[in-house]
């Protein structure tokens, strides 16, 4: 797997507004819209994010199409996805 370029704080800055990141950090993912930005925001293809937190790319689609809301520990990871998007970045980079 290739490297994947590290985002710039301006980058982040422009790819979330800021009042949905705090809302996604709190846990209130409110659409499955909100976890599909979340993932653009890291800056991770579906495949990418999946891997990097851990679940299946099914999963991850069943999450971003509504069809499923993620629960308990996904939601810690989630959060932790918005208020710290370089870690996941890392964990897909160390995993390679």
């Amino acid at each position: 797997m290739t490297e994947i370029p590290e985002l710039t704080d301006e980058q982040l800055a422009r790819a979330m507004p800021a009042r949905v990141r705090r809302r996604l950090i709190a846990g209130k993912f409110e659409t499955g819209e909100d976890i599909a930005a979340l993932r653009r925001f890291v800056g991770l293809t579906q495949t990418g994010f999946a891997a990097a937190v851990g679940i299946s790319v099914h999963t991850l689609r069943n999450w971003e199409q509504g069809r499923r809301q993620p629960e308990g520990p996904a939601i810690a990871l989630l959060r932790i996805a918005a208020r710290h998007p370089r870690i996941i970045r890392e964990n897909l980079n160390s995993a390679a």
